[in-house]
């Protein structure tokens, strides 16, 4: 695209000089004429701007940004079409004065600890803000975390973010793989997902650079990089670092780990855990402190009562008897005479019962109790009495273990003659019933196997199963074996075969779309990026099984998704340093090579082919540095 530097858009924002460019727009530095302060003002290639899904693209960027309102995110001011001069479609943001992570890093290497926390702490309240909307930014890294002069972090660059709010987003230079590599998350790379999880490992890689001062992994190639993303951990920064907090290792560690289920589930959670470790390391900073306590008055003792004590009764006193009244008082009647006699006599009659029952002919045995004791126990306990047993009844129960008495006739304490028999209750021990075997047997089968026994049949459901045939039973709760109690319901699960979906056609949706509902479908999805001149850039050329097959769940499927047109334009790299020039032009997937006129040459003053030249994609550029 030409340098745009002096012309004014939409009749307010006079753009001064580029400050950046990429595969889908440039960067300006402007004059907001009409409130005469400085922006940023992002317009879209030329080329692209022909394109409907793009520029539809490039307007989701500013929703994106629009949709939050955070102190550390660059706020987007504006978004239009310039009605006047050259066409461009046009995002107004504000200016942030400053530098970027990436260049504190250069310039720096590894950060200290402390302040790489306070570097991180907003950065990730920013993206927090953005997950609790439901937008995933999805190219965390040092590149698009600015730091202005006055020291505010804010996160930059929501091309690349999709959410609900604002549907999917795809910039031109993301055709292939999304982000940056360095930072990509596992599942990014081998599925194409991102959810809030994958900013959470990207920012964790962007806190492992910050605190070591160099990138987890390292490669000649991207591909090789997004290789180990996928099939390494990330190392500890403590095996980097010296004297790295334990409680930060392992925070960091747990997110960059390969599972997203092992990370912190969004950037909110990441903040809440490294807010508390920064207080750990400086616990006399300022932290949020609420007095929830409130004093409970003590109650009070209870007041004794003195227990009234009752006047003591005066004594009443007797007259003494007289001789003759003692003596009628001791004199003997003669019916308490003859009551003494019919004492003596039953008293005698009292003594012969009791030894004709207790050690005459009469007599008879009390045993102890034998409830619980075995049989055997039982046997010698009362034959030791000179008792005889039977056992007369064995039954169930719940409580009294298998083979020990349940109860005895007569019972305990009663009397029985010498010589006699006690009658025992055994018992059986609990009832329990074994579950048959019903897996691998059709439901009629095990129905009929079930009421041969004491149970019963419960409730039957049928799912979906590819290794059991339809109609033929999956398992049985309780499971086949287990012990249970008379009557209890066996459920059955009983399958319905192999489930199948009918394929629908992806062709001309977007491709991570596709990615997603085929793979929560079930089905086995690989994607395969390829060049086209037709089909937009992440939309599906193509499908194998074609639609309309029914396929049975775990099935593969492959879906192939367009990378653009294998050609590009030469963009306009004179007068930039050969650094940012070589990097330009490399993402745009062109090899570069490099003529320097002069030992201290610096700047790009010449591009072979020239500006606008449509290449192929691998077309090497000759850059002359002088």
């Amino acid at each position: 695209m030409s340098d745009l530097t002096g012309h004014l858009i939409d009749g307010r924002y006079q753009l001064l000089s580029q400050m950046g460019s990429g595969g889908m727009a440039t960067i300006y530095e402007a004059l907001d004429t009409r409130l005469d302060r400085r922006v940023a003002v992002k317009i879209m290639h030329s080329h692209l701007a022909q394109d409907e899904q793009f520029v539809e693209r490039f307007i989701r960027e500013a929703k994106a940004a629009a949709a939050l309102s955070h102190p550390n995110i660059v706020s987007v001011q504006d978004q239009g079409w310039n009605q006047s001069g050259v066409p461009a479609v046009f995002i107004v943001m504000e200016m942030v004065v400053g530098h970027t992570l990436r260049e504190y890093l250069t310039e720096r290497g590894s950060i200290p600890i402390a302040d790489g926390i306070k570097f991180l702490l907003p950065v990730l309240s920013a993206l927090g803000a953005a997950h609790k909307l439901g937008i995933v930014h999805r190219d965390v890294k040092p590149e698009n975390i600015l730091v202005s002069k006055e020291g505010r972090i804010k996160i930059a660059d929501f091309g690349l973010a999709k959410g609900a709010l604002i549907g999917s987003t795809m910039t031109a230079e993301s055709s292939v793989i999304l982000g940056s590599v360095s930072y990509l998350s596992p599942e990014q790379v081998s599925r194409g997902i991102a959810d809030s999880r994958s900013d959470v490992y990207s920012a964790a890689i962007t806190a492992f650079e910050i605190f070591t001062g160099n990138k987890p992994f390292e490669g000649d190639e991207p591909i090789q990089i997004a290789f180990m993303h996928v099939n390494s951990q990330v190392p500890r920064i403590s095996s980097l670092v010296e004297n790295v907090p334990p409680a930060l290792d392992d925070l960091i560690y747990r997110a960059t780990r390969v599972d997203p289920d092992e990370r912190p589930r969004d950037a909110q959670e990441f903040h809440t855990e490294l807010l508390a470790i920064s207080h750990a390391l400086n616990p006399a900073g300022p932290q949020l402190s609420l007095e929830l306590d409130i004093p409970i008055a003590p109650m009070r003792e209870k007041s004794k009562k003195r227990s009234k004590k009752l006047p003591s009764p005066s004594p009443i006193a007797k007259t003494p008897e007289t001789t003759d009244q003692v003596r009628a008082r001791r004199k003997v009647s003669n019916r308490v005479k003859r009551n003494r006699w019919i004492a003596a006599g039953l008293a005698l009659l009292l003594a012969g019962t009791g030894w004709w029952v207790l050690a005459g002919p009469g007599a008879s045995v009390k045993f102890p109790s034998v409830v619980g004791a075995n049989v055997e126990q039982a046997n010698t306990t009362l034959a030791g009495l000179g008792l005889q047993t039977t056992i007369v009844e064995e039954r169930f129960d719940e409580e009294i273990a298998k083979g020990r008495v349940i109860s005895t006739q007569p019972s305990a304490g009663d009397s029985i003659a010498p010589g006699g028999t006690v009658s025992l209750t055994v018992s059986k021990g609990a009832e329990r019933y074994a579950v048959p075997a019903l897996t691998n047997i059709t439901t009629e089968s095990a129905l009929k196997l079930i009421a041969k026994t004491p149970l019963r049949a419960g409730d039957i459901t049928e799912v979906f199963n590819s290794k059991i045939a339809k109609g033929l039973i999956i398992s049985s709760s309780p499971k086949e074996g287990t012990q249970v109690k008379r009557d209890t319901l066996v459920d059955l699960v009983v399958s319905k075969g192999v489930e199948t979906f009918d394929l629908i056609s992806y062709v001309g949706k977007n491709g991570e779309q596709a990615l997603n509902e085929l793979t929560s479908a079930g089905f086995n999805v690989t994607s395969t990026y390829i060049y086209d001149e037709v089909v937009m850039p992440g939309e599906v050329i193509s499908q194998k099984p074609v639609a309309g097959v029914a396929l049975p769940a775990g099935a593969a499927v492959e879906i192939f998704i367009s990378q653009g047109s294998a050609f590009v334009f030469i963009p306009n790299v004179m007068r930039y340093t050969q650094e940012r020039a070589v990097a330009v032009l490399e993402d745009l997937g062109l090899t570069v090579a490099v003529k320097k006129v002069t030992k201290t040459s610096k700047v790009v003053i010449g591009i072979n082919p020239k500006v606008n030249t449509k290449v192929k994609r691998g077309t090497k550029v000759t850059l002359t540095v002088g």
